[in-house]
C-alpha cells in the first residue's frame, strides 16, 4: 500500500502496510490479499471480511493484540487514522510537562463510545502505556470489548452508560480523575441520513448501491438525535459539571462547518482554552476539538 507521510510522525503506519510482515504474523490474511495495478500487495477494501482481517493483523503485529475480533456489522475502524488521534493527544498532554511525551499508567484516559473494537484503548495502551476506561451505551459493544480484554489479559476498565440522554452523567463518579477524554461521536441525525451517507461512501468506493459498508456500524455508532452537534452540545454542557475532574476534554469533529457552532458553545461554557487540531491523512483531513477549564498555570500531569 502507498505510504502515508502526512500521518503523525510517531504513527507506525506512515510507510503504509508491510504485508510481508503482516502475513508472517497472520497467515490467515493471505486469503484476502490481492495485487494492485502496480503489482503491490493490498486487500479489497470493499470487502468487510478483508477489512476485519487486516485490522486483526495490524493489531497483532504492531500492538501485540493476539486475539481480536468484533461482531459482524459493527464498526471496524481503520487503524492508521484512529491511532493518529492518540498521538496528537499525547502531544497535547505533553504541553503540561515541558514537551515530554507522557507515558505509563499514571496517565488516565476516558474513551467515550469505545465501541466493539476497543480501538483507542488498545492502541493507546500499547503505544504509551496509559490507563484507559472505555465507555459505551451499547451492551453488545461492551460485551465485545470485555471479551477482547479477557482474551488478551488487558487492564482496561469498561463501563456502560445507562442513559442515552447523558454522556458524562451517570458514568463518572466523584472520585474519577482523568487527564484526557476522547470520542468519535455519531455523525448523523437520523437513520435515514446515516443510510444516505453509507450509500454515498459505497458509491465513492466504486461498488454501486448498498445498504452495508465495509467498515460497518450500528445505529448508536452512526447516528443520534441531533446528530454530531447535538451529541457534542451535550458533551460540552456536561463537561462543566466535571470541569475539575479532567484536564482536557476532546472529541473528533467530522464536519468542518460544525466548528463555528462548537466554538460558540465552548465560549458559552466559559472554558479557559479551546483548541482545534487538524490531522492530515492522505487526501482526507480530520480534526478534533479540545477544551480545558484549567488555567495554564494549573495544568500538570
Amino acid at each position: 500500500m502507498a505510504s502515508k507521510p502526512l500521518l503523525h510522525p510517531r504513527n507506525q503506519h506512515r510507510d503504509g502496510y508491510d504485508f510481508a510482515r503482516l502475513l508472517a504474523d497472520s497467515p490467515d490474511l493471505a486469503g484476502f490479499t490481492t495485487l494492485n495495478p502496480s503489482g503491490g500487495t493490498t486487500i479489497d477494501f470493499k470487502d468487510a471480511k478483508a477489512v476485519r482481517a487486516l485490522n486483526r493483523a495490524l493489531l497483532k503485529t504492531h500492538y501485540g493484540i493476539d486475539d481480536w475480533d468484533i461482531p459482524e456489522t459493527y464498526l471496524c475502524p481503520p487503524i492508521p487514522g484512529r491511532v493518529d488521534y492518540i498521538h496528537y493527544l499525547a502531544d497535547l498532554l505533553a504541553e503540561a510537562d515541558r514537551g515530554r511525551i507522557p507515558r505509563g499508567p499514571g496517565i488516565r484516559a476516558l474513551d467515550i463510545g469505545t465501541g466493539a473494537s476497543l480501538v483507542y484503548p488498545l492502541t493507546g495502551l500499547r503505544e504509551y502505556g496509559w490507563s484507559f476506561t472505555g465507555a459505551d451505551i451499547d451492551p453488545v459493544s461492551i460485551a465485545s470489548a470485555q471479551a477482547i480484554c479477557e482474551r488478551n489479559a488487558l487492564p482496561i476498565e469498561l463501563r456502560q452508560q445507562p442513559d442515552a440522554e447523558n454522556i458524562f452523567k451517570g458514568l463518572l463518579t466523584a472520585d474519577d480523575l482523568f487527564h484526557v477524554t476522547l470520542c468519535n461521536p455519531p455523525f448523523h441525525a437520523s437513520m435515514e441520513e446515516a443510510q444516505k451517507g453509507t450509500e454515498r461512501k459505497w458509491r465513492n468506493l466504486g461498488h454501486g448501491k448498498s445498504k452495508a459498508l465495509n467498515f460497518g456500524g450500528q445505529n448508536a455508532e452512526l447516528w443520534c438525535e441531533g446528530g454530531e452537534i447535538g451529541f457534542l452540545s451535550t458533551m460540552i454542557t456536561q463537561s462543566r459539571i466535571y470541569a475539575e475532574q479532567c484536564l482536557w476534554f476532546t472529541s473528533l469533529v467530522s464536519k468542518k462547518y460544525n466548528l463555528r457552532v462548537l466554538e460558540r458553545l465552548l465560549r458559552d461554557a466559559r472554558v479557559d482554552e479551546m483548541r482545534m487540531v487538524e490531522m492530515a491523512q492522505g487526501q482526507k483531513t480530520s480534526r478534533f476539538i479540545a477544551w480545558t477549564y484549567y488555567p495554564r498555570r494549573q495544568r500538570s500531569l
